[in-house]
């Protein structure tokens, strides 16, 4: 691994993933708040590791490479704690969708990298709003225990804006994932 600041946050990223878990199922009251405190921390260096490397010129293969995986391992790994925690349809569907949205255009920008055009697919604004909301609403999930009376946040009211918010990051995922499609449409037609 290439040692610069964006791959040192790029890694911690990943090192807080085994944390985030082992935090979320401690046997204490503010475990849930605590959960979502190491995701907003791990949200945190994926902005600045790319912010960083894109400034500083310190882009790497590695970097590359990790980044989207760490993106992708922290917002699943999430979303399975709060689907297995809660177990809702309202949670279960969108976070199916997302989940799935993950590795479909992974497979498909994986693809067009190896036919030469993976900047037919590269990020959109679309797709840069879907991780805001998705992040925004994974944070709260996280941190918000509905009807848990033991819990350091517990209002019901907040966890339902949460899962507003993650069935609105579903809809962006799904118009997100249309745009890659019609993107490499050309490509994969041929």
């Amino acid at each position: 691994m290439p040692v610069n600041l964006p791959n040192i946050l790029t890694a911690i990223r990943v090192v807080l993933i085994p944390l985030m878990v082992v935090v979320f199922y401690l046997p204490v009251y503010w475990a849930s708040f605590a959960a979502a405190v190491v995701f907003w921390v791990a949200c945190i260096t994926d902005y600045w590791d790319g912010y960083l490397a894109r400034k500083m010129n310190l882009t790497t293969a590695f970097g590359a490479f990790l980044d989207p995986v760490a993106d992708k391992l922290i917002v699943v790994v999430s979303l399975m704690l709060v689907v297995d925690r809660d177990n809702t349809l309202w949670l279960t569907v969108p976070a199916l969708i997302i989940v799935g949205r993950e590795v479909f255009v992974s497979a498909l920008r994986e693809w067009m990298a190896g036919v030469g055009k993976s900047a037919d697919v590269a990020v959109s604004f679309v797709g840069k709003a879907k991780t805001l909301v998705q992040m925004t609403a994974i944070t709260g999930l996280l941190g918000i225990e509905p009807g848990g009376h033991d819990a350091l946040i517990a209002s019901d009211g907040w966890y339902a804006a949460a899962i507003v918010l993650l069935v609105f990051a579903a809809v962006l995922t799904i118009w997100s994932m249309i745009q890659y499609l019609k993107a490499a449409w050309p490509v994969l037609k041929s």
